[in-house]
């Protein structure tokens, strides 16, 4: 059951979030890197791409909360089917945003792959390629149709305009009690009053250098076909 549901885009410190709500006790947290671990999760999101339903206590089973898209992009659906859980919406300077939605475009889905990758690594690949359509279908809607992840984000005024509509339409769709608007450099002070539990004693926010991660998660997976977690390194 979700308690906590993250309707933030990615690259708004998602992966900081992920590390948070675990330590504060919602973990585990559904974020795109559980996806890459285990690509057999993959096929819990497909229905989506084709219009369909699915069952989201089957697509969540065994997490407390949301963060990252593919989950995102659907947390209207997911405020819908858990009323009692409270929503995050993470956010960052804009322009600051689309630099880092760049990167992660050029170090993921945009990426060249080399034909002699490890076995493991290309079962993660495949894994990623089967959940293209789903990524492209939220690509396009958050974009309006200019562009997409995988062809090339749009031109930053465009990308920045979507990203300021999508916040005014959390805001706009859900009681303020219920609903969080966080930067994480705010640190644990606002989150944690928002969920009703204590500040970690003496412990900094788990600020992550998540654009240094992924690009390093993908080169140690390409060269080795092992995956390193992003979550152990703190800024």
């Amino acid at each position: 059951m979700l308690t906590v549901i993250g309707a933030g885009f990615p690259r708004t410190g998602t992966t900081s979030m992920k590390a948070a709500l675990e330590r504060l006790g919602f973990g585990p947290c559904h974020h795109m890197f559980d996806i890459l671990t285990n690509p057999a999760r993959v096929d819990r999101w497909l229905p989506l791409a084709t219009g369909g339903q699915v069952d989201w206590e089957e697509v969540f089973d065994g997490f407390r909360s949301t963060q990252d898209w593919p989950a995102s992009f659907f947390w209207r659906e997911q405020a819908k089917a858990y009323p009692e859980a409270k929503v995050v919406l993470t956010v960052r300077d804009p322009h600051d945003w689309y630099v880092s939605m760049q990167a992660l475009a050029a170090s993921g889905p945009g990426r060249q792959l080399p034909e002699d990758m490890p076995e493991a690594a290309a079962a993660v690949f495949d894994g990623m390629k089967r959940l293209g359509p789903v990524l492209e279908l939220i690509s396009r809607s958050v974009f309006d149709g200019h562009g997409s992840l995988r062809e090339g984000l749009p031109d930053e005024d465009v990308a920045v305009a979507a990203f300021e509509r999508h916040v005014a339409t959390v805001k706009e769709s859900l009681p303020a009690e219920r609903l969080l608007v966080f930067d994480v450099r705010e640190g644990w002070e606002p989150l944690c009053r928002f969920l009703g539990v204590d500040v970690p004693d003496g412990e900094p926010f788990p600020h992550l250098n998540d654009a240094k991660a992924i690009r390093q998660t993908m080169d140690r997976l390409i060269t080795e076909g092992t995956v390193v977690s992003p979550f152990d390194r703190r800024e």
